[in-house]
């Protein structure tokens, strides 16, 4: 069986688990706390950073790339897209929300409100979280200016660039850093994906010590 080795508010473990969901791939969980430099996870990524997924014998590291491994041996749900130029779109997204929401936003919520709090014992710093609720409110116009020509963000069909959006915003969501006033498009979008059975399962679980806003898991806010 496929072992998952995650953190709870890692938001590339929850794409990895929002796209095993939504393929059908059957895996058990493995809880780490990346910080804590756990032996096996450095054993079987180097880089000892979740999510990794291992079966005994294959071992997948890296978000994105579990995703395309899935999207090429399961052909359940494709997450890609069915044409080149959508193929494209959608690794440009999944850059985007992997990189540039992940730099701006979620990184520094995590580090202010989660790592701080749990493992430091620190105020978190408000300049830092302010900063990343300017830079999420940039991203949630932009998230709604790719909704103006789409259903979904890469194009007519839910897929990867979907899965690595939701992951990163629901993390920050957790976390107290969505602002949703003034962003009904975006809202939508993200109702839709709160609706997803593989996806409320993720919704459900609580990081120790943090609790969330109250709208977190409502898929009407």
């Amino acid at each position: 069986m496929w072992r998952l080795h995650q953190f709870t508010l890692c938001p590339f473990s929850r794409a990895v688990r929002f796209a095993l969901a939504e393929k059908g791939v059957v895996h058990e969980l493995v809880d780490v706390r990346p910080w804590e430099r756990d032996e096996t996870l450095t054993r079987l990524n180097p880089a000892a950073q979740t999510p990794v997924l291992e079966n005994g014998e294959l071992v997948l590291a890296d978000s994105q790339a579990i995703l395309e491994y899935f999207d090429e041996t399961v052909e359940r749900a494709p997450l890609l897209g069915a044409a080149p130029a959508e193929r494209a779109e959608t690794r440009r997204l999944v850059a985007w929300f992997r990189e540039r929401f992940w730099g701006e936003v979620t990184a520094p919520l995590l580090r202010e409100r989660m790592y701080k709090r749990l493992v430091l014992r620190q105020m978190p710093d408000g300049p830092t979280i302010r900063e990343a609720a300017r830079a999420c409110e940039t991203h949630l116009q932009y998230l709604e200016s790719l909704l103006l020509e789409n259903r979904w963000l890469a194009g007519p069909t839910f897929g990867a660039a979907d899965i690595h959006a939701a992951a990163q915003i629901s993390v920050a969501d957790y976390l107290a850093g969505v602002d949703w006033g003034g962003h009904s498009q975006a809202r939508q979008w993200y109702q839709a994906i709160k609706s997803r059975p593989s996806f409320r399962v993720l919704l459900g679980e609580r990081m120790e010590g943090i609790r969330p806003p109250a709208h977190y898991d409502d898929p009407d806010f």
